[in-house]
């Protein structure tokens, strides 16, 4: 595999690498949510690179080795010697998720298929539905791993590309294919859990309306204290983790995307399952970056030859941009330390993070660092 990145605020860092387009070809790109008014340099992606397969969202942020940045685009072109691409694109409309990822996966499935990079709209679409769809196609050998695409803090647009072009509503899935492919993944949180575990009395899908018994978004205005008239921004300080029960060793982490004071419920980024324990979570800096360097190391544990080129595809949640700070990039600078040294890694902050938990099936997760390495 041959690899390269360029950066983009007013114009590209450096002459984009025409030679490497090719069928086998994948530019990966994240970008700020303003750009979808702003296009131009997506068209020159393509007319770059013709034959390659493009795959893009929106970001809280672009991630480029350990750097952050705003306002800009950031892109990795990666030419597979062996390993074949195919991508899918389908509508990501509320109430349609499942549908969405199961026409997806039907596009893409075949006896070669390794992995699935999936990038969504990140305030349309329901990700437990989504992956769920997936899922009930796709074998169960194939590895899943994506993300929501982000808007800031903002919470009001977000795009994936649709070939060079950035759209609103709707999920790209790329398929990666072939027995040379190098495919691992890592995701790991570093959140404290504190106040009562309350079971989750009244939902609908992703809407939590009771904790207890009591309404939720009450519930949580109260640990939230002044914060609570921030919501649902200041929200992603303040996680969910949920758990099927009290034996349950899977907690899986879910993010606020918007409240309803009137009905007194919150929006999440997946379901919320009744019948389920629900606890709230605060940041643990020292946790947080300890948490991202684990996501590193287990998915370099999981790649069979390191010594060749890799591309590690970061995916981040913004709620943990927004709680580290300044502090913000010593998470990627602790993912790279895990890494060999030549890894090229890119990739974005995001309104949900999709990966198995460790192994098997894959799950949405929210405040997570989620790494995928490719190579050959």
């Amino acid at each position: 595999m041959q690899l390269e990145h360029v950066t983009y605020t007013d114009a590209w860092s450096k002459e984009l690498p025409t030679a490497l387009d090719s069928e086998a070809t994948l530019v990966f790109v994240a970008g700020a949510a303003e750009l979808i008014d702003k296009p131009a340099p997506f068209a020159e992606l393509r007319r770059a690179f013709p034959k390659a397969r493009i795959l893009g969202c929106s970001s809280a942020g672009e991630i480029s080795g350990a750097s952050i940045s705003d306002h800009s685009i950031v892109a990795a072109i990666a030419r597979f010697e062996t390993t074949r691409l195919a991508i899918e694109t389908a509508p990501a409309l509320a109430g349609e998720s499942f549908a969405a990822g199961q026409a997806l996966a039907k596009g893409l499935v075949k006896d070669d298929l390794r992995a699935v990079l999936v990038l969504s709209d990140g305030l349309a679409v329901n990700g437990t539905e989504l992956v769920a769809g997936l899922n009930s196609v796709l074998p169960a050998t194939v590895i899943v791993t994506g993300g929501l695409a982000g808007d800031g803090d903002r919470f009001k647009r977000t795009w994936v590309l649709d070939g060079e072009t950035p759209k609103s509503g709707i999920v790209s899935a790329l398929g990666l294919y072939g027995k040379d492919l190098r495919v691992s993944h890592g995701s790991r949180g570093g959140w404290d859990k504190f106040g009562p575990e309350r079971v989750v009395t009244k939902s609908v899908g992703n809407v939590l309306w009771e904790l207890d018994g009591k309404p939720a978004l009450a519930l949580y205005k109260e640990y939230l204290g002044e914060r609570a008239s921030g919501l649902p921004a200041t929200g992603l300080l303040f996680p969910l983790a949920i758990r099927e029960a009290a034996d349950s060793e899977k907690s899986l982490v879910r993010t606020i995307l918007a409240v309803d004071g009137a009905n007194q419920t919150m929006t999440f980024a997946g379901d919320i399952p009744k019948g389920h324990l629900a606890q709230l979570m605060k940041a643990n800096f020292e946790r947080l970056i300890g948490g991202a360097a684990d996501a590193a190391e287990i998915a370099n544990g999981g790649a069979s030859d390191s010594s060749k080129p890799t591309l590690a595809i970061a995916i981040s949640c913004v709620g943990r941009r927004l709680v580290l700070g300044e502090r913000a990039e010593e998470e990627l600078e602790a993912t790279l330390a895990a890494m060999p040294k030549d890894t090229v890694q890119v990739g974005f902050y995001s309104y949900g993070e999709l990966s198995p938990y460790a192994k098997g099936r894959c799950d949405l997760h929210n405040q997570t660092m989620t790494l995928t390495l490719l190579g050959e």
